[in-house]
């Protein structure tokens, strides 16, 4: 599934309903507190710098084959929001610095249905589906999540589902999940069939496990020596794009962004086993090239990154909505290896010694350390092949959706899936931070080729996709 924004999804004309949850009755006061990485989001965005929190959305777009019925699919929303607990709960940053929680039981939600009876073109859905996704999905209201669904009749009849939630309730996995999830549920209420989806655990409930655990945490745990030292080496900035960026926008600008498929399938696969021929893992292999791109065109040998890490570690929370997210620094040289074996050797190496790292929520490594963590360069990487559903992501037409991001900084996503390697891409919206990504990108893409050249004759490459600038329509 390639993670994109939305103006890069293929939008067609329709009928468009939005969907949103109301709290009828049932509040209650809830002890439970947030998560250290969802408080560190409330009190970040709570000074305004990032619209109140707007635009710090992640979502998911994907069709329903078929006559829509309104009916089923109110349903089916209606037992996902039971499923998930983090869609009936609201932290509360309040104005003497606590926060507080408050959580509704399932029977007092309904669904607002808001239909709009004339059919939208393409570049007004994409505008009207755009401002409510980031008008509504601040994490200072409940509910900070919606859907939108876009039925269309031409050439057969589907609908087109929109679904976006704040950061504080929802990851890249959760997003993963979503097309499965209300596909499974939808069939459930049409047919009654049943949907058969695995237990979710609560995400407030690993939110107050976390805090039971990380509060007896000092500062003589690997994971704040790991960041400390990270800090040390890197003189306080932990890690920089290798590449100039440029200065920062004296406005504010929208980042750019790419994405592109660097592997089909087969080549992942011949990739996979280059790098297991040496004894290292696919990750391992990614950051290899990255870095051999990042010397060969800055001259550096030395490669830093932040990477996130997830924090799913009891199977009880493998299918559960929220914001399971560690950060581990990486940091590795390639002066004087003699071939990719040993490039990915070191790489290898440099993800061991910072695995603790991620153990530990990065906001209890901040108040220890009583420095804050800003990664400025950020690589990620998920393998989904074996996702509920994912072969079908194409067919469903089923993308992972970001909101637009202002800041000075380069995030890479690398998603492994059924059909190949995706590569993502947010950087600044400055022509020298665009000249200066989409160079790395394509040289350490040429790395990546090299290897599977190596492995055996390279395959036919799968369409690459350019930077968007607007909606799209379909082909």
């Amino acid at each position: 599934m390639e993670f994109t924004e939305l103006a890069d999804y293929a939008i067609s004309p329709g009928m468009l309903t939005e969907w949103l949850p109301e709290a009828t009755s049932g509040w209650a006061d809830d002890a439970r507190p947030a998560s250290y990485i969802h408080e560190a989001h409330l009190r970040r965005t709570a000074d305004g710098t990032h619209d109140d929190g707007r635009e710090s959305w992640l979502g998911a777009a994907f069709r329903i084959p078929g006559e829509f019925d309104h009916d089923a699919f109110r349903t089916a929303v209606g037992m996902w929001i039971e499923r998930h607990e983090p869609l009936r709960t609201h932290a509360a940053l309040g104005h003497d610095g606590r926060i507080t929680r408050r959580t509704i039981d399932p029977a007092g939600i309904e669904l607002d249905e808001v239909r709009h009876e004339f059919e939208f073109d393409a570049d007004t859905v994409y505008e009207r589906v755009h401002d409510l996704f980031d008008e509504l999905t601040s994490p200072h209201r409940w509910p900070a999540y919606l859907f939108v669904t876009l039925e269309h009749s031409d050439p057969e009849p589907e609908c087109t589902v929109f679904f976006a939630a704040d950061h504080s309730i929802i990851d890249g996995l959760s997003v993963v999940l979503v097309a499965h999830e209300i596909t499974s549920l939808y069939t459930e209420a049409l047919t009654g069939r049943p949907s058969l989806l695995v237990p979710a655990g609560s995400y407030i409930d690993f939110g107050s496990e976390e805090r039971a655990t990380a509060s007896a945490i000092d500062h003589t745990h690997p994971a704040v020596e790991c960041w400390r030292s990270a800090f040390s080496r890197s003189k306080g900035r932990l890690s920089d794009f290798p590449l100039d960026l440029g200065p920062r926008p004296a406005e504010r600008i929208a980042q750019r962004a790419v994405s592109e498929w660097v592997f089909d399938a087969g080549q992942a696969a011949a990739f996979n086993t280059a790098c297991h021929r040496v004894g290292q893992n696919f990750f391992a292999g990614v950051l290899a090239c990255l870095a051999q791109a990042g010397a060969e065109l800055s001259g550096d040998t030395v490669f830093r990154t932040v990477t996130p890490v997830h924090t799913r570690n009891d199977p009880n929370w493998a299918t559960s909505l929220g914001w399971f997210v560690g950060l581990a620094p990486i940091e590795f040289d390639i002066a004087g290896v003699a071939d990719f074996a040993e490039a990915a050797a070191r790489a290898s190496a440099a993800i061991s010694l910072t695995k603790p790292a991620a153990k530990v929520p990065f906001a209890r490594v901040e108040e220890i350390l009583r420095t804050p963590i800003r990664p400025r360069f950020v690589v990620s990487f998920m393998d989904v092949r074996f996702v509920p559903m994912a072969q079908q992501w194409p067919e469903v037409h089923a993308r992972a959706l970001r909101s637009r991001h202002y800041t000075h900084d380069v995030y890479i996503w690398v998603n492994r899936t059924p059909h190949g390697l995706n590569v993502s891409a947010r950087f600044p919206g400055t022509d020298t931070a665009t000249e200066s990504v989409m160079l790395f990108l394509h040289r350490a893409r040429r790395a990546m080729l090299d290897v599977v050249a190596a492995t055996e004759p390279v395959r036919a490459n799968m369409p690459t996709a350019v930077a968007g600038t607007g909606p799209t329509t379909d082909q």
